[in-house]
């Protein structure tokens, strides 16, 4: 018998392209992953020129990203922002050029206010019900501040423009930076730890805390009750400089000063050493002019009395009008700096008075009121609307039954004279006599015999 031999064959492993693979991807998520309703939390919303949105969907330490392109956005009832909660119906892609799938949102629904945006609220409330918003409690600047403290990250933009300011008004301010994570892992308590550094060291006489904007997420470290309580407890006045002017949080409410963005708070702080130096230089030449004008005045008494008597008497008269410019000059130092303070003073009240008048808060109740409003005659119109159907519905029954034509359809007939009266009784026939019968499907003439 012959033996017939197998050969064994390695496996070889199937070649693909980068494009062929990206490819079967793609056509795995859009078959396995269509038609998908997702609830999450709103994080890193952008807004393209092209009218497309870019976020993620953020669940607990998980993330999915997002795209909602143009001729989805645009129908948005609600425009979408970080923090909110949102149901979202889509179907996950993958982006080719990079590799990457992401859910493709073609609608999306706020179901509530996420978690960020409830703990901002709740703490806000709770510490505005213990008085730290109030502005009674907030400490004056001082007005020619000698060190300064700022609590922020020693890298990046920030920390260079508040320097290139100090730098440009007041060269001689001592600067002391507290490294510190301005965001995520470890944020809040490297700058509660900033806060406490400088209230405790006594070192500096006003503190910054200070970062770029961001969002919600971003933000949160300074939106903590730790770091509040740490900038209510310093034992020197605390400055918040987070965000842009348009972003708020927890800091900006108990700190002393609110700056609508870092570089800002380093103009409001640093004096201006080159206006103040011009205003010195201006009061020491008036001086100067009053003096030339008493030594002319007295060198002509000083002829006419004689030299010696003259001498005696300038250099009386010289000391004395030298204690008068002492004096002067020392009345008018505390006059500058107390002008300069009750200006600074104003300054701050107009921008509390500023931020007291600020209408976003009551357009956006506003426009809550009448989101519920419209909600609600939408309702009662969809009510009437069925009550009346229903209505309609019994009277077109009643109407069916009182038809006439339905009586016909069960074999009764209509039977009328020539002049068109209905036959009730026999007797009103005559024999000879044409009549009309009417049935349910149409009529005839009969003659009575």
């Amino acid at each position: 018998m012959e033996q017939i031999g197998l050969e064994w064959q390695p496996w070889q492993p199937e070649k693909l392209t980068v494009k062929q693979i990206t490819a079967r991807l793609k056509r795995a998520f859009r078959d396995g992953f269509s038609n998908l309703v997702v609830t999450g939390e709103v994080s890193g919303l952008k807004a393209a020129a092209s009218g497309h949105l870019y976020f993620s969907l953020k669940e607990e330490d998980t993330v999915l990203p997002c795209a909602m392109y143009r001729q989805n956005s645009r129908l948005l009832k609600t425009p979408l922002k970080d923090g909110m909660m949102v149901q979202v119906r889509g179907s996950i892609d993958l982006y080719e050029p990079r590799g990457a799938y992401q859910f493709i949102v073609e609608s999306a629904e706020p179901v509530g206010v996420g978690a960020l945006q409830q703990a901002f609220e709740a703490l806000k409330k709770k510490l505005a019900e213990e008085g730290l918003f109030e502005a009674s409690r907030k400490r004056p600047l001082p007005r020619f501040p000698r060190r300064i403290g700022i609590v922020t990250s020693p890298t990046g933009a920030v920390i260079q423009d508040m320097l290139n300011v100090f730098a440009r008004r007041s060269k001689g301010i001592e600067i002391q930076i507290y490294p510190a994570l301005v965001q995520g892992q470890g944020c809040v308590e490297q700058v509660r730890a900033g806060i406490e550094h400088f209230s405790t060291s006594g070192w500096a006489d006003v503190v910054i805390v200070a970062r770029g904007g961001g969002s919600l997420e971003d933000l949160c470290g300074f939106n903590d009750e730790s770091v509040a309580r740490a900038i209510v407890a310093c034992n020197v006045p605390v400055v918040s400089a987070v965000g842009h002017e348009t972003d708020f949080t927890i800091a900006d409410f108990v700190a002393d000063l609110r700056a609508p963005t870092p570089s800002a708070a380093a103009e409001m702080i640093a004096p201006d050493v080159t206006a103040l130096l011009e205003q010195l230089s201006s009061m020491d030449r008036a001086m100067a002019r009053c003096m030339r004008h008493a030594l002319v005045t007295r060198r002509e008494s000083v002829f006419r009395n004689g030299v010696e008597r003259a001498r005696s008497l300038l250099q009386r008269r010289l000391n004395r009008f030298a204690q008068q410019i002492d004096e002067a000059e020392t009345r008018m130092e505390g006059t500058v700096k107390l002008r300069l303070w009750a200006l600074k003073m104003r300054y701050q009240q107009h921008t509390l008075e500023l931020f007291a008048l600020d209408h976003r808060l009551i357009f956006m109740q506003r426009r809550e009121r009448i989101l519920r409003m419209e909600t609600a005659l939408r309702d009662r119109m969809q009510v009437m609307l069925s009550r009346h159907q229903l209505r309609l519905k019994s009277l077109d029954g009643q109407l069916r039954q009182l038809n006439p034509t339905r009586i016909l359809e069960r074999g009764f007939a209509l039977v009328r004279l020539e002049d068109g009266k209905l036959v009730r009784s026999p007797r009103e026939v005559k024999k000879g006599a044409v009549v009309q019968i009417r049935v349910a499907k149409g009529s005839f003439d009969a003659v009575k015999k």
